[in-house]
C-alpha cells in the first residue's frame, strides 16, 4: 500500500473517529441550535427545530450531560445559551448548574418548538430556526452530525454545501476500500502513523472506570462487577471485556459528562470498537504494536461497514462495531487474514436484526450482547470454524457478506424504522 493510499485512509479514520460528550444525537441537535444562536448573536427568543425521524427516535430517551435530565429541549436549550460549535461534538462540555437552571427556566417558557422534517431528508437532519426580535437564522446539518450544509441570517446564505465537496469526498469516502486494504493497512502501516488511534484507549478506559464511581443507567457494569456478577459470571477476560464495555455505555447514556472516542458518529459504536480489544490485549499481555494494530482494525472495520449502513438505521450499530471488536480480538489471538474474515461472518451470522429502537439506558444490553458474541466468534475462528456461504446471508466473499448485512439494515429494515418510531411516540 503506497503512502498516498495510507494517508487517505488516515484522513478518513481521523473524521470518524473523533471524542464526544454525550448521545451524539442529542449533541447534533445542540450543535445546529449552538451555529443558530453564534450567528444570531443572541440569545434566540424562540426555537424551531425540524427532525429527520432517525434523530428524532435516537434523542428521546437519552441523559443529556450535567443536567440529570432525558430528552432534546434541555439539550436545545443548553445549545443556545453555552453551547460552542467550534467543539463540535464535545459542545455542551462546558455545562455548569447555572447553565442547567437557566436551561429549564427556558424550556419552561414554551420557547422550543420540535417536530418531524416534513417530506423527503436524509436519516440524519437537523434543522434549526432560531429568532430574536427582527432577526433570524436558519441552520441545517445533514448526511453527518457535525457536517452544515447551510447557514443563513435573514434569509442571506452565509454558507451552504449542496453535495460532497471534492475535499470532503477524500476525506470522508472508502470509495474502493475492502477489507483486505483494511487488513493490510492496519498490520502494515508504519507504526508512528497509527498510534493516534491510541486516543481511543485513553478515553474510553477512563469513561469505563470513572463510571464505577457513580450510579448510572441500569448499572449492569457495576452489577457485573459485584459480587454476584462475579459469582455467575467468575473473573474471566470474557467477563470483563462486557463489564467494561457495558460501564462507559451506561456513564454516557445516563449523561455523564465524560468524553468518550465515537467511531462513526456513535460514541457507544467508539466504546464498542475500542474496550473489547483494550481489555482482551492486557490481559492476554499483548504488545503494545499489536494492541495498537488491533484497535485500527477495529475501528476502521466497523467505519467500512458504517459507510454503507449510513450513520443512522434501524440495525442498531453495535452490530457493526462489535464486529469491528471481533476482528481486532482475533487478530490478538493470532489469526491470520482468513480467520478475521471468518470472525466477520461468525458475527454477521448471528447478529443481523437487532434493532434500533433508540438511544437509551438500555443500549449498554445491547452492547453486552454484540461484545460476546464478538469473542464467541473470535473464539470459533481460531478453531477455522466459519459459518459458510449456505447458511443464511453470508457469502463466501467477506465483502459480499458484509454488503448483504448493510443492505438490509440500509434498505429492507426502513419499514422497520418506520414501526419502531410509531411505537415509541404513541407510548
Amino acid at each position: 500500500m503506497d503512502k498516498q493510499e495510507r494517508e487517505r485512509i488516515i484522513r478518513l479514520v481521523k473524521s470518524e473517529v473523533v471524542p464526544a460528550v454525550g448521545c451524539t444525537e442529542p449533541v447534533a441537535v445542540a450543535l445546529c441550535v449552538a451555529k443558530a444562536s453564534e450567528t444570531l448573536g443572541v440569545m434566540p427568543e424562540q426555537i424551531n427545530v425540524k427532525l429527520s425521524a432517525n434523530i428524532l427516535k435516537n434523542a428521546m430517551g437519552v441523559g443529556i450531560p450535567g443536567t440529570g435530565m432525558i430528552g432534546l429541549p434541555i439539550a436545545i436549550a443548553l445549545g443556545a445559551s453555552i453551547g460552542k460549535s467550534e467543539y463540535l461534538l464535545e459542545v455542551l462540555k462546558d455545562v455548569n448548574p447555572e447553565a442547567v437552571e437557566a436551561g429549564k427556566r427556558y424550556v419552561n417558557e414554551n420557547r422550543i418548538k420540535i417536530g418531524l422534517k416534513e417530506g423527503s431528508c436524509d436519516k440524519l437532519y437537523v434543522e434549526v430556526e432560531a429568532t430574536a426580535g427582527t432577526d433570524t437564522a436558519k441552520v441545517i446539518i445533514s448526511g453527518g452530525h457535525t457536517r452544515f450544509v447551510l447557514v443563513e441570517k435573514n434569509g442571506q446564505k452565509l454558507s451552504e454545501r449542496k453535495s460532497l465537496s471534492a475535499d470532503d469526498e477524500q476525506e470522508c469516502s472508502c470509495e474502493g476500500l475492502n477489507f483486505r486494504k483494511v487488513y493490510d493497512f492496519a498490520t502494515t502501516a508504519p507504526l508512528p502513523e497509527i498510534e493516534f488511534i491510541n486516543e481511543a484507549r485513553t478515553l474510553n478506559e477512563n469513561a469505563a472506570k470513572q463510571a464505577l464511581k457513580g450510579c448510572y443507567g441500569h448499572e449492569l457494569g457495576k452489577t457485573l462487577s459485584r459480587p454476584l456478577g462475579r459469582g455467575i459470571m467468575g473473573e474471566s477476560i470474557f467477563s470483563h471485556i462486557i463489564s467494561t464495555t457495558a460501564s462507559a455505555c451506561d456513564a454516557r447514556m445516563a449523561g455523564a459528562t465524560i468524553p468518550v472516542m465515537s467511531n462513526s458518529g456513535s460514541g457507544n459504536q467508539g466504546i464498542c470498537a475500542t474496550l473489547p480489544v483494550v481489555v482482551f490485549g492486557e490481559e492476554n499481555h499483548n504488545t503494545e504494536e499489536e494492541l495498537t494494530r488491533a484497535l485500527m482494525l477495529s475501528h476502521l472495520t466497523a467505519i467500512y461497514m458504517k459507510q454503507s449502513l449510513g450513520k443512522l438505521s434501524a440495525l442498531c450499530g453495535c452490530v457493526v462495531a462489535s464486529t469491528g471488536s471481533s476482528v481486532g480480538i482475533t487478530y490478538l489471538m493470532g489469526g491470520s487474514y482468513d480467520q478475521l474474515c471468518a470472525s466477520v461472518k461468525n458475527m454477521i451470522a448471528n447478529l443481523t436484526g437487532m434493532i434500533c429502537d433508540g438511544a437509551k439506558p438500555s443500549c449498554a444490553l445491547k452492547l453486552a450482547s454484540g461484545v460476546s458474541t464478538a469473542v464467541l466468534s473470535s473464539l470459533i475462528s481460531m478453531q477455522n470454524k466459519c459459518v459458510t456461504s449456505v447458511e443464511g446471508i453470508i457469502d463466501n466473499d467477506v465483502d459480499k457478506s458484509i454488503h448483504n448485512l448493510t443492505h438490509i439494515g440500509h434498505d429492507a429494515m426502513d419499514e422497520t424504522d418506520r414501526c419502531v418510531l410509531e411505537i415509541m411516540t404513541s407510548k
